[in-house]
């Protein structure tokens, strides 16, 4: 044997990658599995949200080995984007077309008026501009599938991922319990509460729970407005994405446009190929239904492991100012949502 092959250093062992990311993806698993248990018996509280209390909860309980964070990092990133692109399969621009005009534009103008304003407001509160749009992603879309979609665009850390989804969480789910008690003060009928909660409400899990009591059809409306607001975080990222690349033209110096993510991730786009596939109606029912019972798995998988990244002593101490930020959002989408509800719907 030659000097040099004594000082190569020795290959890695076999399989030693998955061995190593292995704990991770149980607990993952067990996580989702949870969720998707704790829906069973609260079923007015989605899965996706169950798995990001769960995932807290598993963290600040400190019941999450070390051995685990690898593989929990992995399932976080790879399976959002795998839910991302499923969920496209959820949406059909027949679907969304049968809303007509008023609506989408309605649908339009409330995501535009949200995102700006939450984003502005959170900039003058001093939040940074990462955190702020994120916020204002995740409550003017989809939540935490749109603030997983926008964190590169946005410069985030994991710092401020974690109060965008703790924010979209805690806000959503009193949103989801809000709505349906203001019908009746508010006169408004079973569809219009459905197109409120619709582009209004973050998850779709919430929005399918704030129109469940004024029935099916409600629910039927509810889901179709919001995939609508789904359908817009391709262009919302692509624009997001072109103003950083102008500011890299502008100030060619600046710290963090060395390297410049795509103009739209691939993941949106694969979410974008969906959408287009659906929408040809060649896509079997049966087929949607496997696929929709992946897509919530694998989201659930990732937002639970978004979930342990959220530390419940440090967003006490640090988000009072990131929560006056979410209550203004919610306000923002909520109100502006209602005026266009009643007068259109």
């Amino acid at each position: 044997m030659t000097t040099r092959e004594l000082q190569r250093p020795a290959p890695p062992a076999p399989h030693s990658d998955t061995a190593a990311l292995l704990p991770g993806l149980l607990v993952t698993a067990a996580g989702v599995a949870g969720a998707f248990g704790a829906h069973r018996l609260v079923g007015q509280v989605g899965v996706l949200t169950w798995a990001v209390l769960l995932g807290a909860a598993a963290a600040n309980l400190d019941l999450l080995p070390a051995v685990a964070r690898p593989g929990l990092r992995v399932a976080t990133k790879k399976l959002l984007r795998i839910g991302v692109v499923l969920l496209g399969f959820s949406l059909s621009l027949v679907s969304i077309a049968a809303l007509g005009a008023p609506v989408i534009a309605l649908v339009v103008v409330t995501l535009s008026t949200t995102l700006l304003l939450t984003t502005w407001a959170g900039n003058r509160l001093g939040l940074g501009h990462a955190r702020s749009l994120l916020i204002g992603t995740g409550f003017a879309i989809c939540g935490a599938s749109a603030i997983a979609a926008m964190e590169e665009n946005a410069e985030a850390d994991d710092d401020d991922v974690a109060v965008a989804i703790a924010m979209v969480t805690i806000c959503g789910t009193v949103a989801m319990v809000t709505l349906p008690l203001l019908q009746g003060p508010l006169g408004l009928t079973d569809t219009q509460l459905g197109a409120w909660a619709g582009a209004s409400v973050h998850e779709v899990g919430q929005v399918v729970a704030a129109a469940s009591p004024a029935g099916a059809a409600a629910v039927g409306v509810a889901v179709v407005v919001k995939l609508t607001r789904v359908l817009l975080l391709a262009p919302v990222v692509a624009g997001v994405s072109v103003l950083r690349r102008r500011r890299a033209a502008e100030h060619p110096g600046a710290a963090g446009d060395a390297s410049l993510p795509p103009l739209v991730p691939l993941f949106v786009l694969g979410f974008l190929a969906c959408v287009a596939l659906r929408s040809t109606g060649l896509v079997p029912a049966a087929v949607l239904t496997v696929v929709g019972q992946l897509q919530t798995v694998a989201l659930g998988a990732a937002l639970f492991g978004m979930g342990t990244g959220v530390h419940v002593p440090t967003l006490w101490r640090s988000s009072g100012r990131a929560l006056l930020l979410a209550v203004l959002s919610t306000l923002v989408v909520a109100g502006v949502s209602l005026v266009g509800v009643t007068a259109l719907v």
